[in-house]
C-alpha cells in the first residue's frame, strides 16, 4: 500500500499465530515503506485483500478489508512524524473463534528523514515505527491483535535502478507465535519514467514465519495528485515449509501460518 496509509505500521497483519491483518502507514505492497507523509497530508486508504482460493488453511482463510487515516503532524522537512488509524475488518464467519470484526482498530506511527536530509548530499532514508497496535487480547483463548509490531528501514535510490531499502522488525511474541514474531524487510520500488510518471512497481519481502511473512509484486497508477491505485499479488510466507511441530503454528496443525495468496487493491485519496 505505497499509498500506503496509516502510518508506520503497514498493511500488516492480525489475530493469533495463524492469523493475517493490517494496520497501514505508508507502505510498499505490504510492508512500510521509508517515506514519512509531511506536515498535513492526509490521506484515506481503501484496501482489499482477495484469496485466490477460498480454501481455508485449518479453518482460516478470510479476505481482508481496511479502511485507514493518516496524517503527518510534524513542522520540519528534515525530521518528518506521521500517524494513523486503521478499521480492519475481514468478515469472517467463525470470527466468535478469532476475533477478528471484535476489535477492528490498529494504530501506527513512523518517523524518518527524507534523503540527503540536513543538507548531506548521499545520505539515505532512515524510518523507524510501528504498527498494528492492536486493542484485543484474550490470552485464556490464545487470541490477541495486539502484533505491536516495530521496525526499523533504510532507503537509498541509485541511478536507473530504482530505490532500495532493507531493515528488520520485532512484535508480540503472543500475538505473532513463539520463535516467529522476528524478521527481515526488504524492498524495490521505482517510478517508470520511461513510460510515464504516473507509473510505479514495487517488490518487497517481510521476513518470519508468522501471519505477515510474504513477497509481494505490483504497480501503482496516479490518476492524479489526490488519487492513485495499487494492484498487486501478495504471497504469504513462499519459502515457509509446514509441520505440525512449528513452535509459531498455533494450532499444531500443517498450515501456512499467513493463509493462501492475495490479489490486492489499494485505493489511495490525498487531501
Amino acid at each position: 500500500m505505497r499509498i500506503g496509509n496509516v502510518v508506520a505500521t503497514t498493511m500488516a497483519a492480525l489475530v493469533f499465530a495463524c492469523g493475517t491483518a493490517l494496520a497501514t502507514p505508508s507502505t510498499q505492497i505490504w510492508i512500510p515503506s521509508p517515506d514519512v507523509k509531511g506536515f498535513k497530508e492526509i490521506h484515506i486508504d481503501i484496501d482489499n485483500y482477495t484469496r485466490f482460493s477460498g480454501k481455508t488453511e485449518n479453518g482460516f482463510n478470510p479476505n481482508l478489508y481496511n479502511i485507514g487515516l493518516s496524517a503527518g503532524v510534524l513542522p520540519s522537512e528534515n525530521v518528518k512524524l506521521e500517524v494513523g488509524v486503521d478499521f480492519l475488518k475481514s468478515g469472517y464467519q467463525n470470527d466468535a473463534i478469532y476475533g477478528y470484526d471484535r476489535a477492528p482498530l490498529y494504530f501506527n506511527a513512523k518517523l524518518g528523514t527524507p534523503e540527503d536530509a540536513f543538507g548531506v548530499k548521499g545520505l539515505p532514508q532512515f524510518a523507524i515505527g510501528a504498527y498494528n497496535l492492536g486493542t484485543y487480547e484474550k490470552l485464556e483463548k490464545g487470541l490477541s491483535t495486539r502484533q505491536n509490531i516495530v521496525y526499523g528501514l533504510v532507503g537509498k535510490t541509485l541511478p536507473v535502478v530504482g530505490r532500495f531499502s532493507a531493515g528488520g522488525y520485532y512484535g508480540s511474541e503472543r500475538a505473532l507465535g513463539r520463535g516467529a514474531n522476528s524478521g527481515v524487510m526488504a524492498s524495490w520500488d521505482r517510478t517508470m519514467s520511461e513510460i510515464s510518471d504516473k507509473l510505479w512497481l514495487a517488490v518487497d519481502y517481510m521476513g518470519g514465519n508468522n501471519a505477515n511473512g510474504e513477497v509481494s509484486v505490483g504497480g501503482s497508477w496516479a490518476f492524479s495528485k489526490q488519487v492513485s491505485l495499487i494492484v498487486g499479488v501478495v504471497v504469504f510466507n513462499p519459502f515457509y515449509t509446514t509441520s505440525v511441530s512449528d513452535p509459531s503454528n498455533g494450532n499444531g496443525g500443517n498450515i501456512n501460518p499467513g493463509g493462501k495468496p492475495a490479489f490486492t487493491t489499494q485505493l489511495d485519496i490525498a487531501f
